[in-house]
């Protein structure tokens, strides 16, 4: 990327937060996360927003909608971080990501995959969309404020995973995964998105 973000040794407030955040749970800043350092409110908008859509879905939902966007705009790095933290979480085992990577969502439930499949319809063809994609959502059992907050959950990751993308931010090595994992979360998504069936 040709930015040159804030040095971590000047680093003040949320900078410097953002920065401390990462060393202290992997030993050195992400990449993105020195892009995002660049406009500290809007990095800390993106959280509070986060923060207002979490708690009506829940953290398992939460991640299937990123990781569902991700996959299908081929956001290597959200893949990378996400893929992770679903680890972390317990929402997937190292089997069910290593499944979501190359295609198979089985992992989630079947709830969730309603969710994985309609962020992906974002994130591919928004104008396409119709009351039968979020009727998909209601048929699996969610609410009017949770298939708002599953949405806002998608359309949330394409803003930060575009932002990345455009600004050509390197992807990290992201501790903690599995290479052969690591690896088939990176491929391009042609290679690992399976087709999004019609809602």
């Amino acid at each position: 990327m040709i930015i040159t973000p804030p040095d971590p040794s000047a680093a003040e407030g949320h900078v410097a937060q953002m920065y401390a955040d990462d060393v202290d749970d992997d030993g050195f800043v992400f990449s993105h996360t020195q892009a995002m350092a660049m406009n500290p409110e809007a990095h800390a908008a993106f959280e509070s927003l986060i923060q207002a859509i979490v708690p009506s879905i829940g953290l398992r939902v939460y991640e299937a909608a990123t990781l569902g966007a991700a996959r299908a705009m081929g956001s290597t790095h959200c893949l990378l971080a996400h893929g992770r933290k679903s680890l972390r979480a317990g929402i997937l085992d190292a089997a069910g990501l290593d499944a979501f990577a190359r295609g198979d969502d089985n992992g989630f439930t079947p709830a969730e995959q309603v969710v994985v499949d309609y962020a992906a319809r974002l994130s591919t063809d928004p104008a396409s969309m119709t009351d039968d994609d979020t009727r998909s959502l209601r048929d699996a059992g969610y609410s009017d404020r949770q298939i708002v907050d599953i949405t806002l959950a998608a359309s949330a990751r394409n803003y930060f995973s575009r932002a990345l993308l455009a600004l050509a931010v390197p992807v990290d090595e992201v501790p903690g995964l599995d290479p052969m994992i690591a690896a088939a979360l990176t491929r391009p998504a042609s290679d690992s998105s399976r087709p999004t069936a019609d809602l």
